[in-house]
């Protein structure tokens, strides 16, 4: 990677353009991580939206090497690579593991689990779109109560909480655990800088807007990921060795109402619901701010 303080790495490479949807999170997500990492990066991706959308045969928008693996293999194949690699003498190579939610909170969750057990060197980064969105916006257990997808129609909306796959990770004692939105760049980028220097597993959970299945204008995508952050729905924060939390971008108080209205997966929620949503809401943030604190006063 260029000294240049201006060099921009993804930008530097032609490409041949990708599939994804207009306003998909998940390529704004994937230019700017890895144009943190740089060239000694080798990607580790499962099925999924970041797959199928990588470019047409036989171009990739990626310029490092991007190796595609089973759904529920991610984290096994990830920490395959990472050994192969140091075996080679190549430990300044970062492997990162890219997967959405239904490879991270459900499918892959046991090799997941089972890397961070064993501290394994590798950065895990999960899109979180909060649903099987590549094969027809099933719903996930990172799918919010209240919303709709094609297996929770409108007539039983889904009703059980997000999994809190941050909170699981960092029970872990894994070295570090981060949020990051592509509505605050510079606290992702930063996030990546400071995981890719850190060795262990690194766990962050990336917010993902996906204009099809939450039925959003594809123009109000960094909308959504903003309002997301400031209403305290997917709050920005980082956890060093399971313990010390510090929170990165304040709460601005915003109602989840605003969040949910630019939403058409959210419309056949009650007003009951969504005042739960924001109790719930109010309560976690709650308990991070706590936490932000106490760890404040350890430091």
């Amino acid at each position: 990677m260029s000294d240049r303080p201006d060099y921009d790495f993804c930008a530097s490479h032609d490409f041949y353009g990708h599939s994804a949807c207009p306003g998909c999170g998940e390529k704004i997500l994937f230019r700017h991580v890895l144009d943190v990492l740089g060239p000694e990066t080798v990607i580790v991706a499962p099925a999924g939206c970041a797959a199928v959308t990588d470019g047409v045969f036989p171009h990739s928008l990626s310029p490092v090497p991007y190796l595609h693996v089973a759904f529920g293999a991610t984290a096994s194949a990830a920490a395959g690579v990472r050994a192969g690699l140091d075996m080679s003498g190549r430990e300044n190579v970062t492997v990162m593991a890219w997967a959405g939610d239904g490879a991270t909170f459900d499918i892959g969750m046991g090799a997941l689990s089972a890397i961070a057990e064993r501290n394994e060197n590798v950065l895990y980064v999960c899109y979180d779109n909060e649903a099987y969105m590549n094969t027809g916006m099933q719903r996930s257990s990172a799918t919010p109560p209240g919303c709709w997808t094609t297996t929770t129609p409108a007539s039983r909306l889904k009703s059980e909480p997000k999994k809190d796959i941050d909170a699981i990770m960092a029970a872990h004692r894994i070295p570090y655990v981060a949020t990051a939105s592509p509505a605050f760049l510079d606290d992702l980028k930063a996030k990546v800088e400071r995981a890719k220097a850190i060795r262990g597993l690194r766990f962050m959970h990336l917010f993902s807007p996906c204009p099809p299945g939450w039925k959003s204008d594809p123009a109000d995508s960094i909308a959504i990921a903003r309002l997301a952050v400031e209403s305290n729905v997917f709050p920005l924060y980082e956890v060093y060795e399971g313990e010390r939390l510090r929170l990165t971008c304040q709460s601005s108080s915003v109602p989840v109402a605003d969040y949910l209205k630019l939403q058409g997966r959210f419309k056949y929620m009650s007003e009951r619901e969504a005042e739960d949503m924001q109790r719930a809401v109010e309560r976690s943030y709650a308990a991070l701010k706590l936490r932000h604190e106490k760890s404040k006063v350890c430091l």
